[in-house]
């Protein structure tokens, strides 16, 4: 016995007392619709479950957001079983011993029976009913759709909450732990709904049983007092029924209480206040209106007939509130102090004429290249840079910004720099008076000069002499001055550079510019059918990757016929693509019917097939299979240009995506064509075949 007693204290020690709490709470529950109760024990039962009602509406009225109060639907499966079985036990000890008196029940019961409704059963009944239609009809109903409305407007929101999640954590502005916790909060919100609109049917349900309890005891309290105790018939119904009434009532209260507290739950709104310091900051904020309301109540009290005692109270009350409002808003009000200015013979004051925005493109030279970007001596790189955008409009399809020029007196004497939006993006040097000789690959001999290479390209080259030009055009070099250096590696800068320097302001001037001879088209789409920033999104992502966007009409007409179905800009790149396949093949493919190209083994293609499907968006290549794919494309794109051919991969269509972007960052000149991408006209020679052996 000894040894048992032991054991069972070193368990009692181990366990949580919080974690047996619950349990026992509901064993208690289940056990007073079972085993007879006193009346004193009654009387604590409903002692506690008015004071539980009492916490739960406090505490919702302090919680600033439901999900601090996320256990409220199971309070209120607990609360309502509470009441049940409360109901139970007061239903059997009013029946057994009703007929000894009011008393009977207990103190409680007595006590709502009749000093509540003064003992009048028939007021009690109407004061019931009263409660119960508060309670069913108005606020549990009212709980209970707020709650679904909310869960499902929840649920719908949760795809975007979770791409703006994913959104913050792509741009670093949160980490992995804040991101993961925000989809938690995320997924708890839509449980939290759910569980509250269904919660809500407990309460609902709680007081239909209570209409049907009162009056299975009426009728129950009468069998009993009239068959069994031979009580008359007036005073078997005036007892019962103002015990049935008692019991109810002590019933209700809580149950009315706690949905209000669910109400105020579902209903909140704002996570920086509680419910108090909203009311009040929301309510009774404004001295002008108490004033007004003050007015309106105090013409009222003025009316005879009326009680004009109590108007002219409360209107002299709010006039009093209204004032003192006033005041205190008065004297928090800044008194404004003329500063006399003083002007400083050193400085002057900073103003928004110092902030100067970035140049989208910039040239800073040294100032040996100045007198090729003077205007006064019409300097020749000036001349070059304005047949650039001129080109670059003609060919790309859009009017780059202008070039930016400037001196840098930090920089080398012939050294120049060019710009992105404030960001060098590449540099070089140029030598005027000298020409650059550049090795494309096969030269007859040697140059004397000083060796470089090009800036453009990174083509090994030779600084030389203008007298040595004839010589080095018949070894074979590539012979430019020292504006063509600098305009070619612009030039260049600014074709691989096309995506980021097609902004907002670019994107809308040529909307306005398609207008003019499509204004039905361009009207029917942008921005009624799709916004502007997803059209910028399709064009960046085209110019990505090399494909001019001269042809509008048909980038227009595509947009307009898939906008309704997708708005992903991915999505509608990949159309915009199958629509200008013919033009992207004859940009690679210039002359003849026959297109010879790289593709993938069969097996790798349904490994990489693989991976999308159980990947979506975010599919990821193994790393090692990723290794061996960009060293056998790699090599295989080198077999291509030694034959002079393009660089081009021909894969299926779901997998385009995922490889251009994956192969493009190690071999950038390689393109990545779809199946359905290529016309029905061209004839399609495999002259590698990738994977083989991966």
């Amino acid at each position: 016995m000894a040894d048992s007693t032991l054991t069972l204290q070193s368990f009692l020690g181990r366990a949580n007392l919080q974690q047996l709490a619950g349990p026992i709470l509901i064993l208690v529950i289940l056990s007073m619709m079972v085993l007879p109760l006193p009346p004193f024990m009654l009387d604590l039962f409903f002692t506690f479950n008015i004071a539980i009602s009492v916490i739960v509406m406090l505490v919702a009225i302090k919680v600033m957001k439901p999900l601090d109060l996320s256990v409220f639907p199971t309070v209120l499966l607990i609360t309502t079983l509470l009441r049940l079985s409360l109901n139970v036990a007061s239903t059997r000890i009013v029946l057994l011993e009703g007929h000894t008196g009011p008393g009977a029940a207990g103190q409680v019961i007595e006590a709502f029976g009749h000093f509540l409704v003064g003992g009048n059963y028939a007021v009690g009944i109407v004061v019931f009913a009263i409660l119960v239609i508060i309670n069913f009809v108005v606020i549990t109903k009212g709980a209970g759709r707020v709650a679904e409305v909310a869960a499902r407007f929840t649920l719908d929101a949760m795809p975007g909450k979770q791409m703006a999640i994913d959104a913050d954590l792509n741009a670093g502005l949160i980490g992995e732990d804040e991101a993961r916790k925000r989809r938690a909060t995320i997924a708890e919100e839509a449980d939290f709904f759910g569980s509250m609109d269904g919660a809500s049917k407990f309460v609902r349900g709680d007081a239909v049983a209570g209409i049907l309890i009162m009056f299975i005891n009426v009728i129950g309290g009468l069998f009993v007092g009239v068959l069994q105790h031979d009580m008359d018939v007036g005073a078997a119904a005036r007892t019962y029924t103002l015990l049935t009434i008692g019991d109810g009532l002590v019933a209700q209260i809580p149950a009315l209480i706690i949905s209000i507290a669910a109400g105020m739950v579902v209903t909140r709104v704002g996570d920086t206040q509680d419910l108090s310091q909203q009311f009040l900051g929301q309510l009774f904020n404004n001295p002008r209106v108490i004033g007004l309301t003050a007015g309106i109540i105090g013409l009222l009290g003025l009316i005879p007939g009326m009680p004009n005692f109590v108007f002219l109270l409360l209107a002299s009350s709010l006039a009093v509130m209204a004032w003192t409002m006033d005041r205190r808003l008065r004297a928090a009000k800044p008194v404004p102090v003329t500063i006399v200015p003083t002007v400083s013979s050193e400085s002057q004051e900073a103003s928004w004429a110092d902030v100067s925005p970035l140049d989208v493109l910039g040239l800073e030279v040294g100032y040996r290249l100045i007198p090729l970007v003077d205007k006064s001596q019409d300097g020749e790189l000036l001349r070059r840079i304005r047949g650039i955008r001129k080109k670059f409009a003609q060919e790309v399809g859009f009017l780059v910004a202008p070039v930016h020029i400037r001196d840098n007196l930090e920089l080398k004497p012939n050294a120049y720099r060019i710009l992105l939006k404030g960001v060098e993006i590449g540099q070089g040097e140029a030598f005027p008076g000298n020409l650059l000789a550049i090795n494309p690959g096969r030269v007859a001999g040697q140059l004397p000069g000083a060796e470089t290479k090009d800036p453009a390209f990174g083509l090994p080259a030779v600084w030389i002499d203008t007298a040595l030009r004839d010589q080095a055009q018949a070894y074979g070099y590539t012979v430019v001055d020292a504006s063509t250096v600098a305009a070619t590696h612009l030039n260049h800068l600014i074709l691989s550079h096309a995506a980021e320097l097609l902004g907002r302001q670019e994107t809308q001037a040529l909307v306005d510019h398609l207008a003019k001879e499509m204004p039905k088209l361009v009207e029917d789409l942008v921005p009624k059918v799709l916004p502007l920033g997803v059209l910028q999104k399709v064009l960046q992502n085209l110019l990505e990757e090399d494909i001019p966007i001269r042809d509008m009409r048909s980038i227009i007409e595509t947009l307009a016929e898939n906008a309704t179905r997708s708005q992903e800009a991915e999505v509608l790149t990949a159309q915009v693509r199958v629509a200008l396949g013919r033009s992207i093949t004859q940009q690679l493919y210039p002359s003849g019917a026959e297109m010879q190209v790289m593709s993938l083994d069969p097996q790798l293609e349904r490994i990489l097939q693989q991976a999308i499907a159980g990947g979506g968006d975010n599919a990821s290549i193994e790393p090692s299979l990723a290794d061996s794919l960009i060293r056998e494309t790699s090599t295989a794109a080198q077999r291509q240009e030694e034959l002079g051919l393009p660089a081009v991969l021909l894969v299926s269509g779901n997998l385009r995506l995922l490889l251009s972007r994956f192969l493009r960052r190690g071999i950038p000149q390689l393109k990545v064509l779809a199946h359905n991408e290529v016309p029905e006209s061209k004839i399609i020679k495999v002259t590698s075949i990738i994977g083989g052996r991966v």
